[in-house]
């Protein structure tokens, strides 16, 4: 049979077709075995990153495909090894086939590692002396004898770097810098080696900004000028003005180039203004005050002395607020405000009825990172309400109403030491309270209270953590029915002791809170939280009283769920309170770090 000259190449093209087809497969499966998932989880990562064949996983591939992808495996995962000091591995790479789906298994020996056989790190120029840096040096990693590990290697060499410019040693820079690996010892030999430089001073603080008058942030520069340089003066700096709430963006940044003789170095300071005005409004709900609004504005800049105002209204079922405040920086000796303030408060609830107004004149100032303070003095007019004898805790009976007038200094100090303010897993927070007032000079009664509070925060692994906390409050009075409620001690609720209803524990006449001169409660906490996410569950007990004389102790347990939020964690909690079995189970819900 005689074939058509166009035959030939048809039937080819068609083979070859076929020959391709069968060669073709999908790659299913990488595994990786002979490394330690726990120990060696990082050089897991780091080759499953520089496999080229987990980007092909699932998808077919041709037969010239699939063997450069399995051709390139060994040298990919080879090469993943060396950062952690690892330079003579054995890979063995195994495809099993079933059908057209392939399982690639990469069978990992890391071998004898490369250690560091001699380290010469040096430091010439005026930081030879500079002690941050001589201990820098000193704490390099990895030393001699230990793995050469590019990954601490680098991080030391830039934990240098980087304090050299945090220092003020703008001219430094490397006069060595070089590693020579021997792979036939194994052995790596680091020489490194810095010049300093001069360090330079704190130059003229250069602020540019509108709308303020000239010289208002002057005070926030705390340092001489000529002192030494140091970058957490400018973070210091930085922090100030943030907290000033004018700015909507801060930029600090020292300009070496223009240093002077003396070596000292101008600091530019841009500001751009943040908008002026600030509407809040929203829906508000407490498990004690009820379903509500609120409501507020809030003038950044009142004027180009930078005083600020702020009006805020709290309208619940149970209790309304009415609050406004003035605000004059007071940016000399200690960083704060001149802050004057009136509030009307009202409560209506199961518990009280009390009706107050309060005018205060307060200076507050950041002392340091951890401590601010505030001292003020207060005047308080407030009226509440009382069931008449013998109506037992019938809701109409008629009240007689009792009055107090106060005039009082008071003295604040909180501490705050935490990893993270929004979500701390480690650290202190702790406030603490002193007043007094005195017969004859503006107040009904003569007292002192002392108060205060802590919250200790604890890691417990990877996704949990303990929360103590404990408080404690006394008044020395001798007439305590002159005390108005709302400097009396409650205890019961949430943020006390959680399984009581809100006042519940301590002193009562009916359904009546009387508040009392001293409390006392203490909590302890455990919240674990799933997979690393932002969902929880916590269990706790908390127990403590409200008393005049002597302590009558409640105690509640109970569980609550929990979710970190932006603003920290929200918190929802059922407890149950264990002095009174019929009591009923308590719902408490929260939102906040409550530092």
């Amino acid at each position: 049979m005689r074939l058509n000259p166009l035959t030939l190449p048809v039937l080819l093209v068609i083979c070859a077709a076929a020959g391709t087809a069968q060669a073709r497969g999908t790659i299913d499966k990488v595994e990786i075995k002979g490394l330690d998932k726990g120990n060696d989880a990082a050089m897991i990562e780091n080759i499953e990153v520089s496999l080229s064949l987990y980007q092909s996983v699932g998808k077919e591939q041709g037969e010239s495909r699939l063997e450069y992808l399995l051709s390139q495996a060994e040298t990919q995962a080879r090469e993943a090894l060396e950062p952690f000091g690892y330079y003579a591995p054995s890979i063995d790479i195994q495809a099993p086939r079933s059908g057209e789906h392939l399982t690639v298994v990469i069978t990992v020996d890391k071998g004898e590692p490369v250690r560091v056989r001699q380290s010469r790190i040096t430091m010439a120029g005026w930081a030879d002396q500079d002690r941050y840096l001589t201990r820098d040096l000193e704490q390099f990693q990895p030393k001699a004898g230990e793995i050469f590990n590019h990954p601490n290697y680098e991080a030391s060499k830039v934990r240098i770097t980087r304090r050299l410019a945090e220092r003020g040693y703008f001219d430094a820079d490397f006069t060595q810098r070089r590693v020579e690996i021997t792979r036939a010892d194994h052995a790596a030999d680091i020489d490194l080696a810095w010049d300093s430089g001069r360090r330079y001073d704190m130059g003229p603080v250069r602020f540019q900004y509108d709308y303020f008058r000239d010289g208002l942030f002057d005070p926030l520069v705390y340092w001489e000028q000529g002192s030494y340089y140091h970058e957490g003066k400018l973070d210091r700096l930085r922090e100030s003005l943030t907290k000033l709430d004018y700015f909507s963006t801060i930029d600090i940044q020292p300009v070496p180039e223009q240093a002077d003789d003396q070596g000292q170095v101008p600091i530019d300071v841009k500001l751009t203004l943040a908008k002026r005005t600030i509407y809040t409004a929203g829906l508000s709900y407490g498990s004690e005050s009820g379903p509500g609004v609120r409501g507020g504005v809030a003038r950044r800049y009142v004027n180009s002395r930078g005083h600020k105002m702020d009006t805020q209204l709290d309208f619940a079922q149970k209790r309304k607020s009415l609050s406004t405040s003035y605000k004059i920086p007071a940016f000399r000796w200690l960083d704060g405000w001149y802050a004057f303030t009136a509030r009307l408060y009202d409560e209506q609830t199961d518990y009280i009825d009390l009706r107050n107004i309060k005018l205060s004149a307060a200076r507050s100032g950041q002392i340091n990172e951890h401590w601010t303070a505030i001292a003020s003095i207060n005047a308080l007019r407030e009226r509440w309400g009382y069931y008449e004898e013998g109506n037992g805790e019938d809701d109409d009976a008629p009240r007689s109403y009792q009055y107090a007038t106060l005039v009082y200094p008071q003295l604040e100090a909180n501490y705050v030491n935490v990893d993270e303010r929004t979500f701390p897993r480690r650290g202190i927070a702790a406030t603490m309270q002193l007043r007094g007032g005195m017969d004859g000079l503006g107040s009904d009664a003569s007292f002192v209270q002392a108060y205060g509070k802590l919250r200790w925060f604890l890691p417990a692994g990877e996704d949990s953590r303990v929360i103590l906390r404990g408080e404690a409050g006394s008044t020395w009075t001798s007439d305590l029915v002159a005390i108005p409620p709302s400097l009396r001690f409650f205890a019961g609720g949430n943020d006390s002791v959680r399984g009581y209803a809100y006042r519940e524990v301590g002193p009562r006449r009916g359904k009546y809170a009387l508040g009392a001169k001293n409390a006392m409660t203490v909590s302890a906490e455990y919240e674990r939280y799933f997979n690393g996410g932002p969902f929880g569950a916590a269990v706790f007990v908390d127990s403590g009283s409200a008393f005049d004389d002597s302590p009558d102790w409640h105690t509640g347990v109970g569980f609550g769920v929990r979710y970190k939020s932006p603003v920290g964690p929200v918190r929802v909690d059922i407890a149950h309170g264990l002095d009174d079995p019929d009591s009923q189970v308590q719902l408490y819900i929260d939102i906040g770090a409550n530092l």
